[in-house]
């Protein structure tokens, strides 16, 4: 018999797990939450550090349902319980499914600019995050539409919501440093003129091509890269927001009017991986993300055998990580399905 497995969410993890899997032969069930696969990505303009538009990979993903997959949309899993040598899941349509595997694709939420009062989203109109700001590109509509005026003077605010003991989050979200240099490298490429500045804590341009990016940005878009954690922000009588910062290298304080500024805001754990790490009694850790029995060996696998892991859902990852792990899961998975077998 095929052998049924569970797939929850189709973000990049568990769209590229769920092909993978039917190249082997099984039977996959994705359940979604939205009503398309993509996730986050779905949402974003262009990735770095190459400038690809982010619909491409979506499109890359992209299935037919056929006899091997089947694809709920707007389907939420509500809990998900061991039931003999299979898996019972109950989603929000109020069925339920037996599988002899589950893989947990449910990657990331962002974290609630909201918490950080002192940055001022949803108290001042051009305090917005890079989501929100990917949004505009991807709307075609252009700064000087959003704000009435052609911006002269951008920031951008690092690690909002990451290495920060006060938001309870100290881990590293691994992609907000480049994320940021993009987004200010389009903003500067849109008005040549504007003053474009990042203020960061420590600069984490780790992966393939990232160092070449911020050379790019500083030696030809004249970026300006300052050292300090933004304290406060409040607005004038113009609608621009005025930021005291202090530069840690120079030892000073900063005040800076801009006309946008942009929060870089970082990964957290999903709603909806607690609530299935919940219903099936896994292991609890600090940082709520989902944990391996081994970060070396066995970065897929659950204390539960049956029970898989892929993406976010386990901490940060770009989306090139992503795809690396879900394929890792698929693999994990088929290995554990054929040693059942004997």
């Amino acid at each position: 018999m095929t052998k049924q497995i569970a797939v929850i969410g189709a973000g990049t993890a568990g769209s590229e797990a769920a092909r993978q899997l039917i190249s082997l032969g099984y039977s996959v069930t994705l359940f979604e939450k939205e009503n398309s696969i993509g996730g986050h990505v779905r949402q974003w303009h262009k990735l770095f550090p190459d400038r690809k538009n982010a619909s491409e990979v979506v499109d890359a993903l992209f299935m037919e349902p056929s006899d091997q997959l089947t694809v709920k949309y707007d389907t939420e899993i509500t809990s998900v319980k061991k039931e003999s040598a299979n898996f019972l899941l109950t989603a929000s349509d109020e069925t339920i499914m037996s599988a002899d595997v589950v893989l947990l694709a449910t990657g990331f939420d962002l974290f609630d600019a909201y918490k950080k009062e002192e940055y001022g989203y949803g108290i001042y109109d051009n305090v917005i995050t890079s989501a929100d700001l990917e949004d505009l590109f991807n709307s075609g509509k252009s700064l000087s539409e959003r704000f009435g005026h052609k911006p002269q003077r951008v920031g951008f605010v690092h690690c909002v919501g990451s290495r920060d003991e006060k938001a309870g989050n100290i881990y590293c979200s691994k992609v907000c440093c480049v994320t940021a240099v993009k987004q200010a490298m389009e903003v500067k490429e849109l008005f040549p003129d504007a003053e474009v500045f990042c203020f960061y804590m420590d600069l984490r341009m780790f992966g393939r091509y990232y160092e070449e990016m911020y050379k790019e940005a500083q030696e030809k878009h004249h970026l300006q890269f300052i050292r300090g954690r933004l304290s406060e922000a409040s607005e004038n009588r113009e609608g621009k927001v005025v930021i005291k910062v202090e530069d840690t290298l120079l030892g000073k304080p900063l005040k800076l009017t801009v006309d946008l500024l942009v929060l870089m805001t970082g990964m957290v754990s999903s709603q909806r991986t607690l609530q299935i790490r919940d219903s099936l009694g896994l292991a609890k850790v600090e940082d709520n993300f989902l944990k391996p029995t081994d970060s070396h060996l066995h970065s897929n696998n659950s204390e539960i055998p049956g029970v898989f892991y892929a993406g976010c859902c386990t901490g940060p990852k770009t989306i090139s990580d992503t795809l690396a792990d879900a394929r890792s899961a698929v693999l994990a998975m088929h290995q554990y399905l054929k040693d059942r077998e004997f």
